[in-house]
């Protein structure tokens, strides 16, 4: 039989154990008493190998960055959750007046802004110092308001805000507007060339067919001439043939008319030589 001595021993044992554990238990926060509880359940109870399970956390940053709101409203401040608390906090402490903006992609038309902290105030970035987030420009600067359009809450929104930019950055606010207008001009000019291209084409279609029809025209009446002149030419044989006819009609005429007196004045010449024979 075990001794009384053996028994008291493991008693003892097991309870210090168990107060090293408390303690141990006590000295962890919530999420990492979770930890170990699944992780001792896998141990003593999973039949696979024992994992470590990592769950997801969620920390401030992530709360700031899930509900922040470019400009809050009256219901995001009447949510009384302490993830609304923790956001209207950081946005309390926010300065509103003068923007900050990223220009890292104003090429495409798209632009980040935000609002000023407590440091950037103090050192006057965004105010009297250029307002984009990479710029540190002094010198020629202007307060321009932007119609500042975003997405946010699965919302399309607007907002008028002011930013401060140097000469440099302001081109860079209005460049793909910049670019849009010198593209359509670009766009109305070839338009135009096509047209004063197709009207000069047509101009020189009208001409060549000018061209064609004061040919023809010109052939038509060349031709036309040539065919009275052709005909006036065959009128003036005729009338020479006529006249020709007419001639050698006379001269056989008058041919016939002299051989009859020269046969009178023959019979009258022989007449003289034998006047008896009459």
């Amino acid at each position: 039989m075990t001794s009384s001595a053996a028994i008291r021993s493991d008693i003892y044992d097991r309870e210090e154990r168990k107060q090293q554990y408390q303690a141990h238990i006590r000295g962890l926060n919530a999420y990492e008493r979770h930890k170990k509880f699944l992780k001792d359940y896998v141990r003593f109870y999973g039949k696979d190998k024992p994992a470590e399970v990592k769950l997801p956390v969620k920390t401030d940053q992530d709360t700031l960055r899930e509900g922040y709101r470019f400009i809050r409203s009256e219901e995001d401040d009447l949510d009384p959750s302490w993830e609304q608390r923790l956001v209207k906090r950081y946005y309390d402490k926010l300065f509103k007046e003068y923007c900050i903006a990223d220009m890292s992609r104003y090429k495409t038309g798209k632009m980040g802004l935000r609002w000023r902290t407590e440091k950037e105030v103090m050192t006057g970035k965004g105010q009297f110092m250029c307002g984009s987030k990479h710029c540190d420009e002094k010198e020629g600067l202007a307060s321009y308001e932007v119609n500042f359009s975003y997405h946010e809450a699965g919302e399309d929104k607007q907002a008028l805000v002011k930013l401060v930019a140097c000469e440099r950055c302001a081109e860079k606010l209005y460049y793909k507007k910049r670019k849009e207008g010198e593209r359509s001009e670009s766009k109305e000019k070839k338009k135009q060339k096509r047209k004063r291209s197709k009207s000069h084409s047509e101009d020189d279609t009208d001409e060549e067919e000018k061209r064609k029809e004061g040919e023809r025209s010109e052939s038509n009446e060349k031709k036309k001439q040539k065919r009275n002149r052709s005909q006036s030419h065959s009128e003036y044989d005729t009338d020479e043939e006529d006249r020709r006819k007419g001639k050698t009609r006379k001269s056989k005429l008058e041919s016939a008319d002299r051989e009859g007196k020269d046969d009178e004045n023959f019979d009258e010449y022989m007449e003289g030589m034998f006047p008896g024979n009459g």
